[in-house]
Protein backbone atom coordinates (compact mmCIF):
# COMPACT_ATOMS: atom_id res chain seq x y z
CA UNK A 1 0.00 0.00 0.00
CA UNK A 2 1.44 3.38 -1.03
CA UNK A 3 0.22 6.85 -0.11
CA UNK A 4 0.58 10.28 -1.68
CA UNK A 5 -0.02 13.37 0.47
CA UNK A 6 -1.04 16.70 -1.09
CA UNK A 7 0.81 19.47 0.74
CA UNK A 8 -0.52 23.04 0.59
CA UNK A 9 1.78 26.04 0.95
CA UNK A 10 1.04 29.49 2.32
CA UNK A 11 3.59 32.01 1.07
CA UNK A 12 6.22 29.31 0.76
CA UNK A 13 5.54 27.64 4.09
CA UNK A 14 3.83 24.29 4.63
CA UNK A 15 0.43 24.50 6.30
CA UNK A 16 0.08 22.70 9.61
CA UNK A 17 -2.97 20.82 8.33
CA UNK A 18 -0.88 19.46 5.46
CA UNK A 19 1.76 18.16 7.87
CA UNK A 20 -1.09 16.31 9.58
CA UNK A 21 -1.97 14.79 6.19
CA UNK A 22 1.63 13.65 5.71
CA UNK A 23 1.67 12.01 9.15
CA UNK A 24 -1.67 10.31 8.42
CA UNK A 25 -0.30 9.00 5.10
CA UNK A 26 2.75 7.61 6.88
CA UNK A 27 0.55 5.93 9.50
CA UNK A 28 -1.74 4.16 7.02
CA UNK A 29 0.93 3.19 4.48
CA UNK A 30 4.15 2.90 6.48
CA UNK A 31 5.70 5.45 4.15
CA UNK A 32 4.52 8.57 2.36
CA UNK A 33 5.35 10.70 -0.64
CA UNK A 34 4.32 14.36 -0.65
CA UNK A 35 3.39 16.41 -3.69
CA UNK A 36 3.97 20.16 -3.47
CA UNK A 37 3.17 22.93 -5.96
CA UNK A 38 5.11 26.18 -6.16
CA UNK A 39 8.12 27.66 -4.41
CA UNK A 40 9.04 26.30 -0.96
CA UNK A 41 11.03 28.22 1.62
CA UNK A 42 14.26 26.74 2.93
CA UNK A 43 13.70 24.00 5.49
CA UNK A 44 10.17 23.14 4.42
CA UNK A 45 11.19 19.83 2.83
CA UNK A 46 12.81 18.93 6.17
CA UNK A 47 9.50 19.59 7.94
CA UNK A 48 7.70 17.34 5.48
CA UNK A 49 10.30 14.63 6.07
CA UNK A 50 9.99 14.93 9.85
CA UNK A 51 6.22 14.51 9.50
CA UNK A 52 6.70 11.14 7.77
CA UNK A 53 7.41 11.59 4.06
CA UNK A 54 10.47 9.97 2.50
CA UNK A 55 10.10 11.81 -0.80
CA UNK A 56 8.72 15.11 -2.07
CA UNK A 57 7.44 15.46 -5.63
CA UNK A 58 8.03 19.15 -6.31
CA UNK A 59 6.05 20.81 -9.12
CA UNK A 60 7.77 24.03 -10.14
CA UNK A 61 6.01 24.80 -13.43
CA UNK A 62 5.11 28.50 -13.33
CA UNK A 63 1.59 27.79 -14.63
CA UNK A 64 0.94 25.75 -11.47
CA UNK A 65 2.53 28.18 -9.02
CA UNK A 66 -0.88 29.54 -7.96
CA UNK A 67 -3.69 27.22 -6.83
CA UNK A 68 -5.88 25.97 -9.67
CA UNK A 69 -8.40 23.32 -8.71
CA UNK A 70 -8.72 21.64 -12.11
CA UNK A 71 -5.02 21.74 -12.95
CA UNK A 72 -3.97 20.54 -9.50
CA UNK A 73 -6.44 17.65 -9.68
CA UNK A 74 -5.06 16.59 -13.08
CA UNK A 75 -1.47 16.76 -11.85
CA UNK A 76 -2.20 14.82 -8.66
CA UNK A 77 -4.13 12.17 -10.59
CA UNK A 78 -1.14 11.79 -12.91
CA UNK A 79 1.15 11.40 -9.91
CA UNK A 80 -1.15 8.77 -8.40
CA UNK A 81 -1.01 6.81 -11.65
CA UNK A 82 2.73 6.56 -11.06
CA UNK A 83 2.16 3.94 -8.37
CA UNK A 84 0.08 5.31 -5.48
CA UNK A 85 -3.22 3.80 -4.37
CA UNK A 86 -4.13 6.41 -1.73
CA UNK A 87 -4.27 10.20 -1.69
CA UNK A 88 -4.31 11.90 1.70
CA UNK A 89 -4.99 15.62 2.01
CA UNK A 90 -6.33 18.13 4.50
CA UNK A 91 -9.98 19.16 4.37
CA UNK A 92 -9.81 22.78 3.24
CA UNK A 93 -11.26 25.21 0.74
CA UNK A 94 -8.72 23.92 -1.79
CA UNK A 95 -8.57 20.31 -0.64
CA UNK A 96 -12.32 19.69 -0.88
CA UNK A 97 -12.77 20.34 -4.62
CA UNK A 98 -9.39 18.81 -5.48
CA UNK A 99 -10.20 15.58 -3.62
CA UNK A 100 -13.52 15.18 -5.44
CA UNK A 101 -11.95 15.69 -8.87
CA UNK A 102 -9.03 13.35 -8.16
CA UNK A 103 -11.45 10.64 -6.98
CA UNK A 104 -13.34 10.86 -10.28
CA UNK A 105 -10.18 10.95 -12.40
CA UNK A 106 -8.65 7.91 -10.66
CA UNK A 107 -11.89 5.97 -10.00
CA UNK A 108 -11.16 6.06 -6.29
CA UNK A 109 -13.45 5.84 -3.25
CA UNK A 110 -13.68 9.16 -1.40
CA UNK A 111 -14.08 9.81 2.32
CA UNK A 112 -14.19 13.41 3.57
CA UNK A 113 -13.69 14.91 7.03
CA UNK A 114 -12.03 11.74 8.34
CA UNK A 115 -11.23 11.94 12.03
CA UNK A 116 -9.26 8.74 12.69
CA UNK A 117 -6.86 6.38 10.85
CA UNK A 118 -8.55 3.80 8.64
CA UNK A 119 -9.71 0.57 10.22
CA UNK A 120 -9.30 -1.81 7.32
CA UNK A 121 -11.41 -0.22 4.57
CA UNK A 122 -13.63 1.73 6.99
CA UNK A 123 -13.17 5.46 7.57
CA UNK A 124 -14.63 7.27 10.58
CA UNK A 125 -15.97 10.60 9.33
CA UNK A 126 -17.32 13.60 11.21
CA UNK A 127 -20.86 14.58 10.16
CA UNK A 128 -23.60 17.03 11.17
CA UNK A 129 -21.01 19.73 11.99
CA UNK A 130 -19.21 17.44 14.39
CA UNK A 131 -22.28 16.26 16.32
CA UNK A 132 -22.02 12.67 15.07
CA UNK A 133 -19.73 10.22 13.28
CA UNK A 134 -20.29 7.86 10.38
CA UNK A 135 -18.39 4.71 9.49
CA UNK A 136 -17.83 4.81 5.73
CA UNK A 137 -16.82 1.67 3.82
CA UNK A 138 -14.38 2.42 1.00
CA UNK A 139 -14.66 -0.12 -1.78
CA UNK A 140 -11.94 -0.70 -4.35
CA UNK A 141 -8.17 -0.50 -4.30
CA UNK A 142 -7.89 3.26 -4.66
CA UNK A 143 -8.85 5.72 -1.95
CA UNK A 144 -8.94 9.49 -1.53
CA UNK A 145 -9.10 10.62 2.10
CA UNK A 146 -9.44 14.20 3.33
CA UNK A 147 -8.75 14.51 7.03
CA UNK A 148 -10.32 16.79 9.56
CA UNK A 149 -8.06 19.44 11.05
CA UNK A 150 -6.44 18.44 14.36
CA UNK A 151 -7.41 14.80 13.82
CA UNK A 152 -3.73 13.77 13.77
CA UNK A 153 -0.81 14.61 16.03
CA UNK A 154 2.03 15.61 13.72
CA UNK A 155 4.98 13.23 13.65
CA UNK A 156 8.29 15.00 14.30
CA UNK A 157 10.80 12.15 14.33
CA UNK A 158 10.72 11.17 10.68
CA UNK A 159 13.81 11.14 8.50
CA UNK A 160 14.85 13.50 5.74
CA UNK A 161 12.83 13.63 2.54
CA UNK A 162 14.46 13.59 -0.87
CA UNK A 163 13.14 16.21 -3.29
CA UNK A 164 12.36 15.08 -6.83
CA UNK A 165 11.21 17.36 -9.63
CA UNK A 166 7.81 16.38 -11.02
CA UNK A 167 6.60 17.80 -14.32
CA UNK A 168 2.97 16.84 -14.93
CA UNK A 169 1.30 17.14 -18.29
CA UNK A 170 -0.22 20.59 -18.73
CA UNK A 171 -3.75 20.54 -20.13
CA UNK A 172 -4.82 23.98 -21.33
CA UNK A 173 -8.44 22.99 -20.79
CA UNK A 174 -7.77 23.03 -17.04
CA UNK A 175 -7.19 26.78 -17.17
CA UNK A 176 -10.63 27.84 -18.42
CA UNK A 177 -11.25 29.40 -15.02
CA UNK A 178 -8.62 31.84 -13.82
CA UNK A 179 -8.14 33.50 -10.45
CA UNK A 180 -7.62 37.19 -11.23
CA UNK A 181 -7.02 38.38 -7.68
CA UNK A 182 -6.88 37.06 -4.14
CA UNK A 183 -7.82 39.03 -1.04
CA UNK A 184 -6.45 37.52 2.14
CA UNK A 185 -7.63 38.18 5.65
CA UNK A 186 -5.13 40.21 7.62
CA UNK A 187 -3.76 39.61 11.08
CA UNK A 188 -0.81 38.09 12.89
CA UNK A 189 -2.52 34.67 12.86
CA UNK A 190 -5.03 33.75 10.16
CA UNK A 191 -8.28 32.28 11.46
CA UNK A 192 -8.62 29.16 9.25
CA UNK A 193 -5.14 27.93 10.22
CA UNK A 194 -5.09 29.05 13.87
CA UNK A 195 -4.38 26.51 16.59
CA UNK A 196 -5.88 28.85 19.22
CA UNK A 197 -8.82 31.20 18.66
CA UNK A 198 -10.08 33.94 21.00
CA UNK A 199 -13.61 35.00 20.07
CA UNK A 200 -15.89 37.74 21.35
CA UNK A 201 -19.64 38.37 21.31
CA UNK A 202 -22.19 41.01 22.17
CA UNK A 203 -21.26 40.69 25.82
CA UNK A 204 -18.32 42.98 25.08
CA UNK A 205 -20.85 45.81 24.58
CA UNK A 206 -19.03 47.59 21.76
CA UNK A 207 -16.03 47.62 19.40
CA UNK A 208 -14.15 49.96 21.70
CA UNK A 209 -13.72 47.07 24.16
CA UNK A 210 -12.06 44.68 21.72
CA UNK A 211 -8.59 45.61 22.90
CA UNK A 212 -8.69 43.02 25.68
CA UNK A 213 -9.62 40.29 23.18
CA UNK A 214 -6.72 41.28 20.94
CA UNK A 215 -4.35 41.44 23.89
CA UNK A 216 -5.32 37.95 25.08
CA UNK A 217 -4.98 36.62 21.53
CA UNK A 218 -1.56 38.22 21.11
CA UNK A 219 -0.39 36.76 24.41
CA UNK A 220 -1.49 33.27 23.33
CA UNK A 221 -0.33 33.58 19.70
CA UNK A 222 -3.98 33.16 18.71
CA UNK A 223 -6.33 34.42 16.01
CA UNK A 224 -9.31 36.62 16.84
CA UNK A 225 -12.90 35.83 15.89
CA UNK A 226 -16.43 36.96 16.65
CA UNK A 227 -20.07 35.90 16.60
CA UNK A 228 -22.43 36.79 13.75
CA UNK A 229 -24.26 39.61 15.57
CA UNK A 230 -20.93 41.31 16.20
CA UNK A 231 -19.96 41.27 12.50
CA UNK A 232 -23.51 42.28 11.50
CA UNK A 233 -23.18 45.39 13.68
CA UNK A 234 -19.78 46.12 12.09
CA UNK A 235 -17.99 45.88 15.40
CA UNK A 236 -15.57 43.46 13.72
CA UNK A 237 -14.77 42.60 10.08
CA UNK A 238 -16.93 39.91 8.48
CA UNK A 239 -13.96 37.63 7.81
CA UNK A 240 -13.76 37.08 11.60
CA UNK A 241 -17.34 35.78 11.81
CA UNK A 242 -17.32 32.18 13.04
CA UNK A 243 -20.44 30.03 12.79
CA UNK A 244 -22.75 28.10 10.50
CA UNK A 245 -22.86 30.92 7.95
CA UNK A 246 -19.31 32.10 8.60
CA UNK A 247 -15.96 30.38 8.97
CA UNK A 248 -15.90 26.94 10.56
CA UNK A 249 -12.84 26.40 12.73
CA UNK A 250 -11.21 23.39 14.37
CA UNK A 251 -8.52 24.78 16.67
CA UNK A 252 -6.97 22.97 19.59
CA UNK A 253 -8.35 25.70 21.88
CA UNK A 254 -11.37 27.97 21.33
CA UNK A 255 -12.01 30.69 23.93
CA UNK A 256 -15.47 32.28 23.75
CA UNK A 257 -15.87 35.57 25.59
CA UNK A 258 -19.34 37.07 26.06
CA UNK A 259 -20.96 34.72 23.53
CA UNK A 260 -24.24 33.08 24.52
CA UNK A 261 -23.71 30.04 22.31
CA UNK A 262 -26.57 29.97 19.80
CA UNK A 263 -26.71 26.76 17.78
CA UNK A 264 -25.62 28.61 14.62
CA UNK A 265 -22.40 29.64 16.37
CA UNK A 266 -21.80 26.19 17.85
CA UNK A 267 -22.05 24.67 14.37
CA UNK A 268 -18.90 26.55 13.42
CA UNK A 269 -16.79 25.76 16.48
CA UNK A 270 -17.83 22.39 17.91
CA UNK A 271 -14.96 20.64 16.12
CA UNK A 272 -12.57 22.44 18.47
CA UNK A 273 -10.57 20.10 20.67
CA UNK A 274 -11.16 22.19 23.79
CA UNK A 275 -13.71 24.98 24.35
CA UNK A 276 -13.43 27.52 27.16
CA UNK A 277 -16.41 29.79 27.81
CA UNK A 278 -16.28 33.06 29.78
CA UNK A 279 -19.72 34.51 30.47
CA UNK A 280 -21.43 36.14 33.42
CA UNK A 281 -24.73 34.39 32.58
CA UNK A 282 -24.73 30.98 34.26
CA UNK A 283 -27.61 29.92 32.00
CA UNK A 284 -25.77 30.69 28.74
CA UNK A 285 -26.23 27.70 26.40
CA UNK A 286 -22.52 27.71 25.53
CA UNK A 287 -21.65 26.26 28.94
CA UNK A 288 -23.30 22.97 27.92
CA UNK A 289 -20.82 22.60 25.07
CA UNK A 290 -17.80 23.85 27.00
CA UNK A 291 -14.96 21.75 28.34
CA UNK A 292 -14.21 24.51 30.84
CA UNK A 293 -16.40 27.41 31.92
CA UNK A 294 -15.78 30.62 33.85
CA UNK A 295 -18.85 32.37 35.25
CA UNK A 296 -17.83 35.99 35.62
CA UNK A 297 -17.68 39.44 34.12
CA UNK A 298 -15.47 39.33 31.01
CA UNK A 299 -14.17 42.82 31.80
CA UNK A 300 -12.70 41.43 35.01
CA UNK A 301 -11.83 37.87 33.97
CA UNK A 302 -10.08 38.47 30.63
CA UNK A 303 -7.50 41.06 31.80
CA UNK A 304 -6.64 38.91 34.82
CA UNK A 305 -6.32 35.83 32.59
CA UNK A 306 -4.03 37.72 30.21
CA UNK A 307 -1.81 38.91 33.06
CA UNK A 308 -1.66 35.39 34.54
CA UNK A 309 -0.56 33.96 31.18
CA UNK A 310 2.09 36.66 30.79
CA UNK A 311 3.40 35.91 34.28
CA UNK A 312 3.54 32.20 33.44
CA UNK A 313 5.43 32.96 30.24
CA UNK A 314 7.96 34.95 32.25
Amino acid sequence: MSALAFVELDEGKVKKSSLEAVTYANAVAGDATAIVFGSMDDGQADLIGSAGASKVLHVTDEKLASPNIMAYASAIAEAMNGGYDQLILAKSSLGDPVSARVAIKTNAALAANVSEPLSGDVAKTSIYTGKAFANTKLNGNRKVISIKKNAVEIKTDGGSASVEAFSPTINNGDFKAKVTSTEKATGDVLLPEADIVVSGGRGLKGPENWGMIEELAKTLGAATACSKPVSDMDWRPHHEHVGQTGIKVSPTLYIAVGISGAIQHLAGVNSSKYIVVINKDLEAPFFKAADYGVVGDAFEVVPKLTEAIKAQQG
